[in-house]
């Protein structure tokens, strides 16, 4: 609704504010910088290291699989480089997710027993930007694989916090009482969330 003079001059300021805030913060752009992905790499997923392996074939989609600790991802040629580089992303998540999904289901419900003790429908692992866990009512824990990059104590964190969503379906205070009950440190874990949190991604 700007006139049209001032679009210019508009832009101008803020592109010095993200120049400002980028340099307080390195890690802010991170998430808006894409990966770029080749035969050799080594991907560290936690305690875990994963060998990826890329092949170009003359084919409609993309796909891949785990092969020992070997990623090995069998893409397209005929993408463009931003498909492609969206379903590298895609592809390392739901196989390294894949991976994980066995070890995740188990911490979900030890920490269940020990904290809500409530009935639990399921465990998954999306790859998901908009937040690092949510609870659906029915009862199924999802969890962002982009927490797979964070260290044990804060996934723990998310999990407890996404368990007490089976008690207190909202952030009230009788929910955050609940947290902090089960992790009175949870605020460490929040904070290394926002800190570091845009390092985390595939």
């Amino acid at each position: 609704g700007i006139d049209e003079r001032e679009v210019p001059i508009r832009l101008a300021e803020l592109q010095e504010w993200v120049g400002k805030v980028s340099a307080q913060k390195n890690s802010i752009l991170t998430p808006f910088t894409p990966k770029e992905y080749r035969t050799g790499d080594v991907i560290t997923v936690g305690p875990r290291q994963y060998f990826l392996d890329i092949e170009e074939e003359d084919r409609g989609s993309h796909s891949g699989k785990l092969v020992g600790n070997t990623v090995a991802l069998y893409l397209s040629n005929r993408s463009t480089p931003t498909h492609r580089a969206k379903a590298i992303k895609t592809l390392l998540s739901r196989i390294i997710a894949a991976d994980f999904q066995a070890e995740i289901s188990q911490r979900v419900h030890a920490w269940n027993h020990r904290t809500v003790d409530k009935p639990i429908k399921g465990v998954f692992l999306k790859y998901n930007h908009s937040n690092w866990g949510s609870c659906s009512h029915s009862g199924n824990i999802n969890l962002s694989t982009r927490l797979l990059f964070a260290p044990r104590e804060v996934q723990d964190y998310v999990i407890v916090h996404e368990l007490a969503h089976l008690v207190e379906p909202n952030h009230s205070d009788r929910f955050w009482a609940l947290v902090k009950r089960f992790m009175p440190n949870y605020p460490e874990h929040e904070a290394w969330l926002k800190k570091h949190g845009g390092e985390c991604d595939f």
